[in-house]
């Protein structure tokens, strides 16, 4: 079988393109598939290059025609199976409705990986999924509340959507005590946030919190880890950056906030979660039903503070103590210091979270995502470089 990927990709720097690089390889790694057996149809947005190989082609964002040409040239393919791994923002025109001129010329089945699910019908972007939706053969998402928002909002039957999880990596080689020591913070009690940067993630008001709990915990040390987003740096520089900066230094946090402004590789996201005492995402906007970081931190077992936001809430369902609302100053410094003075409570915490992850592991994921597409592909001859 071959198996088609529409998304990002690397060296894209993008939560989607990270998110399809971890599944393809996830299937690769699982089912012993050939580069080519996974082919990627990279959207590249403008200003941007992603060389072409033997298994990706370029679709540049913003060509409209580019997307029929795309839809012809996967008729004529041999590819058995499409999956478009959708985000608004990542196709061109308005609300990504480029991607429609694609699908509606496409003879192959598609699955379409939802990564933004509203709770109700928000134009103009309903119009634009309800279509996406009608010419999918099946849709994924990441949790149950997300199915029923899809059910209930286009009443589309509850067999054509699949729950998979968002894939989580392995555990680090290295034993924890030299993964801090190689990190620089030894001796410190580790809070961390990841992602690429932008007032979306609502770190500047988590700073705010963080004065009243340095108080209880003087070796606090929080980590602001990754670039900022490539989007907003076009639209604006640094200059959320330096008002988080600004903002440390008028609250007098210099010697407990450090920032990680560089790309990161998967390896050291992974090692910072494994360093990290609590992982927090606190994010303002309930809508977000998956989180990349998040489902690592879990993953890993890493104790976990969030927002209430709907992936956050699905995920945690069994840890309600773990969901604060945005804004909440006395909440959140409360299970903050809690978490970071109360060992026996951290790792009872560590190992309830480490039980939902291993559900989650990559490899699981690729294998679901795999069997799926071999269901709408019937009578392929399915092969593998193991057999």
């Amino acid at each position: 079988m071959k198996f088609l990927f529409v998304s990002t990709f690397p060296p894209t720097a993008c939560g989607i393109a990270t998110f399809t690089s971890h599944l393809r390889n996830s299937m690769i790694a699982a089912l012993g598939l050939a580069q080519e057996d996974l082919p990627v149809l990279a959207v590249v947005p403008p200003r941007e290059t992603v060389p072409e190989n033997t298994f990706l082609r370029v679709l540049p964002k913003e060509d409209r025609e580019a997307y029929r040409e795309a839809a012809e040239w996967v008729n004529a393919s041999d590819v058995d199976v499409v999956n478009v791994q959708h985000e608004f923002g990542i196709f061109g025109g308005g609300e990504g409705r480029y991607l429609l001129d694609f699908l509606s010329r496409l003879e192959k089945p598609v699955i379409t990986t939802f990564h933004t699910v509203f709770s109700r019908r928000t134009p103009p972007y309903d119009a634009v999924q309800e279509e996406i939706l009608a010419r999918s053969a099946r849709a994924v998402v990441m949790t149950p509340t997300a199915v029923r928002y899809l059910v209930e909002q286009y009443g589309i039957p509850p067999e054509k959507v699949q729950v998979i999880p968002h894939g989580t990596p392995a555990k680090p080689r290295f034993s924890r005590e030299a993964l801090r020591r190689k990190w620089g913070v030894s001796g410190r009690k580790v809070v961390l946030s990841f992602g690429l940067l932008s007032r979306s993630k609502g770190i500047d008001r988590f700073l705010t919190y963080l004065p009243d709990v340095v108080r209880g915990v003087p070796e606090l040390l929080y980590l602001i880890a990754g670039q900022t987003h490539p989007e907003v740096r076009r639209r604006e520089g640094e200059a959320y950056r330096e008002e988080l900066q600004r903002l440390v230094r008028e609250l007098g946090l210099e010697g407990h906030v450090r920032f990680v402004d560089r790309f990161l590789s998967d390896e050291e996201l992974v090692e910072l979660l494994a360093i990290s005492d609590v992982y927090i995402t606190h994010y303002p906007g309930l809508e977000q039903i998956s989180s990349g970081t998040l489902a690592y931190a879990v993953g890993l077992g890493r104790p976990v503070l969030s927002t209430p936001y709907t992936y956050a809430r699905d995920l945690l369902a069994r840890f309600p103590d773990l969901l604060l609302p945005y804004g909440d100053r006395a909440a959140w410094s409360a299970a903050l210091e809690r978490i970071l003075r109360d060992d026996a409570y951290r790792r009872g915490l560590e190992r309830r979270l480490r039980a939902v992850g291993r559900q989650m592991r990559w490899e699981n994921v690729g294998r679901a995502m795999w069997e799926l597409g071999k269901a709408l592909a019937p009578g392929v001859e399915v092969k593998t470089s193991h057999g």
